[in-house]
């Protein structure tokens, strides 16, 4: 079942933030994030949380990434972070994580165990555009950071590709070899560390935080609505061409005639949702300026950019282009998601 497009982002770290003296107001400024997302009930879009990542990076540096990692080191982590901690070895570790991190983003988390080693990759469900690379280094470095924790001894990786440009100092951290510039990103662990075993390992603790997260996990299942579904199946069929009813209802393993009624139900409509799907990826599209109008045209399902541009009118009163140039001539002024 596919995870909403909503991320809660811990106290942790923003705490971390704080160590760090960077301003919570300036980094929410510079992403141009509503201060909402500090409360208890928070949530961020991909888009948005890839947002503050960039203008994290900008505030921190290059190293922000293990920066955060070194401050956050020690402190309370959420619980699908903390039940790898106490695994049964680094292998165990890393399946947990990926088992579970769901809970925490729409985020593809995959492990990939091979002769040679254990690799790890990511994918962002909902993204447009490639990670930040303080988010990846972020996210490899607590691998590591949890892996030598987990099992007081200093491991490093078998080998990383990372996105960015050469960094001494990520390179002494990870202490192994590292491809710069990379077309995409992975961290791997060498197959024997694998059954390295966590001195942290608490069979007990760790059934207890599996039945939290499994009621976690269930609950989060069942909450999610069909109508979010469907949402998600339009947006990764829409560069297909114009997605059918039969096919979305074939990939939700679901009859054409319920989709219907539960929609219903829900108070929408397929072909509704097809065009509010449309229209939330168009705007997001035209905020790109690496994207050229007849290029969004086709993402977005439609056979010509004249069906396009008739469809952008009735919903916004206006031109793709005239759009656009509204939000180039007046940055302040682009429209919040929901």
């Amino acid at each position: 079942m596919p995870t909403p497009d909503r991320i809660k982002t811990p106290d942790t770290f923003w705490n971390a933030l704080e160590s760090l003296s960077i301003n919570r107001a300036a980094l929410l400024r510079d992403a141009k994030l509503p201060p909402s997302v500090f409360s208890p009930e928070g949530r961020m879009n991909t888009k948005q949380l890839f947002a503050l990542w960039e203008a994290l990076q900008t505030l921190g540096g290059d190293d922000i990434g293990l920066a955060l990692t070194e401050t956050m080191h020690g402190a309370s982590l959420p619980p699908s972070f903390l039940v790898a901690f106490h695994a049964k070895n680094v292998g165990e570790a890393l399946h947990r994580i990926a088992r579970f991190k769901a809970l925490c983003a729409p985020e593809e988390f995959r492990v990939t165990v091979e002769d040679d080693g254990c690799t790890v990759t990511s994918t962002w469900t909902y993204a447009e555009q490639v990670e930040p690379d303080a988010l990846t280094d972020a996210t490899f470095t607590f691998l590591v950071n949890m892996v030598r924790a987990g099992t007081e001894q200093t491991i490093s990786p078998r080998e990383i590709a990372l996105r960015r440009s050469r960094s001494e100092r990520l390179e002494a951290w990870f202490d192994c070899p590292i491809a710069w510039n990379a077309p995409h990103t992975r961290i791997t662990f060498k197959k024997a560390d694998l059954e390295i075993p966590f001195t942290s390992y608490n069979r007990e603790l760790l059934a207890m935080l599996d039945a939290a997260l499994d009621a976690d996990l269930n609950k989060a299942e069942n909450t999610t609505s069909l109508t979010d579904q469907v949402r998600w199946h339009l947006r990764r069929a829409l560069t297909a061409g114009r997605p059918e009813l039969r096919s979305i209802a074939r990939d939700m393993a679901i009859s054409e005639r319920s989709l219907q009624r539960h929609l219903r139900h829900e108070g929408h409509s397929f072909k509704s949702l097809l065009s509010d799907t449309r229209h939330q990826l168009a705007r997001e599209y035209l905020d790109e300026p690496g994207f050229d109008i007849s290029e969004i045209a086709y993402l977005l399902g439609y056979e010509d950019q004249g069906s396009f541009y008739r469809a952008f009118q009735k919903w916004e009163s206006q031109t793709p282009a005239e759009w656009r140039s509204r939000l180039t001539d007046n940055p302040d002024k682009v429209p919040i998601r929901n």
